[in-house]
């Protein structure tokens, strides 16, 4: 009789001691697959993302006190001020949060309108060069060279942005980590692009400064 129970009683403590493999093996298993490292390269390109859009902002911050030093330069440049203030207006009123990442309709919308403004604060500092009196204006010349240096951030964010939509986009479209992405839903992202074919992927105000 005792050797008749022993089995089932070995049978039960052989199941307990492999649960805990089988439950490794599973986890290791999803690991392979990208269960895990999809999303935290998704959080990876969200947080690029932000550091794009406080760039974008600081230099959006930067053009009301722009436009009042360069309100000296004379009557007829008032088309340009009002210009740069309408492009400001609506490149501020475009947001793009990490959920939107992916709509190529979205990014491309705020794309245009970064592009619009720093197209506008370039024909800006362009009038401004014929009047050497607000040239030489301290407020002015700090200003330009506020602009130079967000300009300059605004390439590096969108540089590290876009390393870290590739990075993500190769994980969800790559074999075997394309499974979890699957498994979770996950989508490519969009990275930043200039609106015009050649530009820099942030406006350039260099000869302008």
């Amino acid at each position: 009789m005792t050797l008749v129970n022993a089995a089932p009683v070995a049978n039960g403590r052989g199941r307990r001691m492999l649960a805990p493999g089988l439950a490794l093996a599973a986890a290791l298993s999803l690991s392979a697959c990208g269960f895990n490292s999809v999303p935290t390269k998704q959080e990876a390109a969200k947080a690029k993302w932000a550091d794009v859009e406080a760039a974008f902002q600081e230099r959006a911050n930067l053009v009301p006190n722009l436009a009042a030093v360069a309100k000296g330069a004379a009557e007829q440049e008032k088309g340009i001020l009002v210009g740069v203030t309408e492009a400001r207006a609506k490149a501020t009123s475009i947001q793009v949060t990490g959920e939107d990442l992916g709509d190529p309709a979205k990014m491309e919308q705020f794309q245009q309108a970064q592009a619009a403004l720093g197209a506008n604060i370039g024909r800006l500092l362009a009038s401004v060069e014929a009047y050497p009196d607000v040239k030489s204006n301290a407020n002015y010349q700090m200003l330009q060279s506020q602009l130079e240096g967000q300009e300059n951030r605004i390439r590096i964010t969108i540089r590290d942005y876009n390393a870290a939509v590739q990075d993500y986009n190769t994980e969800v479209r790559t074999f075997p980590s394309m499974i979890g992405a699957r498994l979770r839903g996950a989508e490519p992202l969009v990275p930043y692009k200039s609106v015009t074919p050649g530009a820099e992927a942030a406006p350039s105000l260099e000869g302008k400064i």
